[in-house]
Formats: C-alpha cells, sequence, structure tokens
C-alpha cells in the first residue's frame, strides 16, 4: 500500500519492543524463569496479555503472581536483566521491515516522529540498526524518549504525553502505534490515538484495549490513514 506525502500535520509515537523491533525481551523473561514447567508456560500470549510494555519490576510481579513463584520480584527481574543484556550482545534482535518502511514514508512526508519505551534497553538495540540516510534506528527520530525515568509505567500516559511534549504537538494531534494492550490503555488515557499492530494474533485484545485501528502489518496503512486516526472516535 502506498505511504504518499500527506500535507494533514500529526505526530506518531512508536513503542519500540514488538513494534520497531522483534527485541529478545519475552525470551528473556522466559529464560529467567528458574524451573523448566514455568518456562513452558511462559507463552507468547501470557507475555502479551500480562507482561509486555510494563516496566521491569511490574512485569516480574505479575509473573510471579500468575505462576504462584514466592522469590523477590527483584531477583527475577534482574535476572531478566542479565539474559537480555547477553542476547542483545549476542545481536538477538532484528527490526521488523513494515516499521522501516513506515519511518521512511513518515520522514518523507515530514511528520514529527517519536520513540517512546520505558526500556532502558532500546537505544541500544536501536543504535546497532542502520537506518541510512538517517544513520541508525537511534537517530531516525524526532525525539527520542526511550529509557526515561517515569513514576508510573503503562498503563499510565506519562511517557506518550512527554513524547508530546517533545514534538510540540497537543495529545490530540499523536497517533500511538503499539503491540501490547497496556501500550494501548496508556494512549488513550493520554488523549491520543492509537494504532495496534497484532503481530501475535492478539488483534481482539487490541481492540479491547481501545485502539481505534488494528493491522497486521504496517505495510497496511498508508501514512494519510495513520495521520487521519486523530479523528476517528470510535475504535474498529
Amino acid at each position: 500500500m502506498s505511504h504518499g506525502r500527506t500535507e494533514t500535520m500529526v505526530a506518531v509515537i512508536f513503542d519500540i519492543d514488538g513494534v520497531v523491533i522483534d527485541s529478545p525481551h519475552e525470551r528473556a523473561w522466559r529464560e529467567a524463569l528458574a524451573q523448566a514447567a514455568d518456562r513452558a508456560r511462559f507463552t507468547s500470549a501470557f507475555y502479551q496479555a500480562h507482561v509486555a510494555g510494563r516496566p521491569r519490576l511490574d512485569g516480574a510481579r505479575a509473573v510471579l503472581q500468575a505462576f504462584a513463584l514466592t522469590e523477590p520480584p527483584e531477583a527475577y527481574a534482574a535476572r531478566k536483566q542479565a539474559a537480555l543484556q547477553r542476547l542483545i550482545a549476542a545481536g538477538a534482535f532484528t527490526a521488523f521491515p513494515d516499521a522501516l518502511h513506515l519511518l521512511r514514508a513518515l520522514r518523507h512526508a515530514q511528520v514529527p516522529i517519536a520513540a517512546a519505551s520505558s526500556s532502558k534497553n532500546a537505544n541500544a538495540m536501536l543504535g546497532q540498526i542502520p537506518m541510512p540516510p538517517y544513520g541508525t534506528l537511534q537517530t531516525v527520530f524526532t525525539a527520542n524518549l526511550c529509557g526515561q525515568d517515569e513514576p508510573r509505567g503503562k498503563p499510565d500516559p506519562a511517557i506518550f504525553l512527554a513524547a508530546a511534549e517533545a514534538l510540540r504537538q497537543p495529545p490530540t494531534a499523536c497517533v500511538v502505534i503499539e503491540d501490547a494492550p497496556a501500550g494501548i490503555a496508556a494512549a488513550r488515557a493520554g488523549g491520543m490515538a492509537a494504532l495496534g499492530i497484532a503481530r501475535h494474533n492478539d488483534a481482539a485484545g487490541l481492540r479491547a484495549a481501545g485502539a481505534n485501528r488494528v493491522v497486521r502489518s504496517l505495510d497496511d496503512i498508508a501514512v494519510a490513514a495513520l495521520c487521519a486516526l486523530p479523528a476517528t472516535e470510535e475504535p474498529r
């Protein structure tokens, strides 16, 4: 589908893990579980519903509670972070081609774009992926708020509101692209439109969280349609 130039000036805010980068977060959470039986229960569906998009300690608490495990969440979160750093150092991640296509199209259309992930590891991955002629994925964005400390994680909208401010746009003129229900809920709580990307056959969950539109690939939405989402009042 064409990503043609648009005169509609809005801002687009990208979550990173699961939207732009096929990151090893889910794998790291799974590998950090001590017991093989618990690792088997840690499915992609569980990760998307209970862990994705949340701060590290919140994710650890969610897993431990769901699996009735009694270890301190700080210990589990620390093992997950160590596993993640090993995977990043090994290059165990890739960029989604459809995200790269959309980022280039938005840059061509001169639409302001922001990276907004609570992950402290997002920039380590973004900086390793070339994005000619803009440098790397880390430098392609108009504003980059990855790893910024916020008092509350998603579904609180703080990081997305900070991204809108960095782009000098009101929240009502922003579209957030998210793959997790918690991120969709955060966008909607901040008064922003939300595009859900259903990379895990979880379109129903994204719609239930309030996504204005859900696609299975970012190639399925043109820049003009994306920029029209702030005028969309009802999820579909």
